[in-house]
């Protein structure tokens, strides 16, 4: 059986005192809340739906988000996303966003429960103007572990290329087959369910922003802060998906404040 084919295409436009939501095509079982704006008429919150409850194999899903000049978006996820056991076949998703000049996104979805054997790829290009800028995180817990699941069977692969004026800033290509052999490797999970990756890229990040985010991490797992030529990368592993959203939680909050002037305002639908 062939599996959902959803479509969301959504595109924000910004008239000098609000952002607005001013066109929107879904297909199910994407779809998004009523825009919203908790921290003033400026910045844009909306809350992306899977009304499906989760990934199966042959799902085929397609977003596309596009930014005019100097809009401010702020998307997120209304639960944890789910990836199921494949039936056999390849489950996908490809994201692309379009920020013109003066624009930011801040992308921030909730976890994504990778089942063992889910077979799944992700594919995410971000394309930037002069200007522009973009604050993703992505975290996955790889296996169901409150019934002590592992991820010892299926693929998981995701895809990230950031680009500014046909430029790449960063392209990031993982690749994560389930086995023994990678669950515990050093040079994969290290008996780790949980990992984690934030980026912020299209403006330079002065040193003292990259030290900074590095004393912000309390935690037990393994964290690690790089700075790009445009940008910040924080990465983690470890067992606490709760510890990672509060050291990326507390990041965007120092960015926000560093490079986009604006208090960190965690959404609603977040539970730290």
């Amino acid at each position: 059986m062939q599996g959902w084919q959803g479509n969301l295409d959504l595109t924000f436009d910004y008239d000098g005192n609000t952002t607005r939501l001013v066109q929107e095509r879904m297909q199910a079982p994407l779809k998004v809340q009523r825009a919203f704006y908790p921290e003033g008429r400026q910045i844009c919150h909306v809350v992306m739906l899977h009304t499906a409850g989760g990934v199966v194999g042959g799902d085929r899903l397609s977003t596309c988000l596009t930014l005019h000049p100097h809009a401010q978006v702020l998307v997120t996820t209304a639960a944890a996303s789910k990836l199921y056991r494949s039936n056999g076949l390849e489950a996908g998703q490809t994201i692309e966003v379009n920020l013109a000049a003066g624009s930011s996104l801040e992308w921030l979805p909730q976890e994504t429960i990778v089942f063992n054997e889910a077979q799944y790829r992700q594919s995410l290009r971000i394309n930037l103007a002069p200007g522009a800028s973009w604050i993703g995180w992505e975290i996955n817990r790889f296996g169901r572990t409150a019934r002590n699941e592992q991820f010892l069977a299926g693929i998981w692969r995701s895809h990230t290329e950031v680009w500014q004026t046909g430029q790449p800033l960063w392209i990031d290509r993982q690749w994560l087959p389930g086995n023994q052999e990678t669950f515990y490797s050093i040079h994969g999970l290290a008996g780790c369910a949980i990992v984690g990756s934030l980026a912020y890229l299209g403006q330079p990040v002065p040193s003292e922003l990259v030290s900074k985010a590095r004393q912000l991490w309390m935690g037990t797992g393994d964290m690690g802060v790089t700075r790009l030529p445009l940008g910040m990368l924080c990465r983690y592993r470890g067992h606490s998906s709760t510890e990672v959203r509060r050291w990326f939680t507390a990041v965007w909050s120092l960015i926000r404040q560093q490079t986009l002037q604006r208090e960190a305002y965690p959404c609603r639908v977040w539970q730290l």
